[in-house]
């Protein structure tokens, strides 16, 4: 459950910051599979993983982190 939370927040600002899969990938210097996974919640993002999001998307880890449902 913790994963699928990540993983559509990630998603969410990646969209809305202009990325695509793709390119975000890149930027992170990962593969497009393994970002997939991450934004379909098969995969729990790493604390190192998760910072270098925050900074490729140039926000905070607190906004990325999942909210209460």
């Amino acid at each position: 459950m913790e994963a699928e939370k990540w993983g559509r927040r990630i998603r969410a600002y990646r969209k809305l910051k202009g990325y695509t899969q793709e390119s975000f990938a890149k930027d992170l210097g990962i593969s497009v599979s393994v970002l997939g996974e991450v934004e379909r919640g098969n995969r729990v993002p790493s604390d190192r993983f998760v910072r270098e999001v925050a900074d490729a998307l140039k926000v905070s880890i607190d906004e990325l982190y999942p909210k209460e449902e």
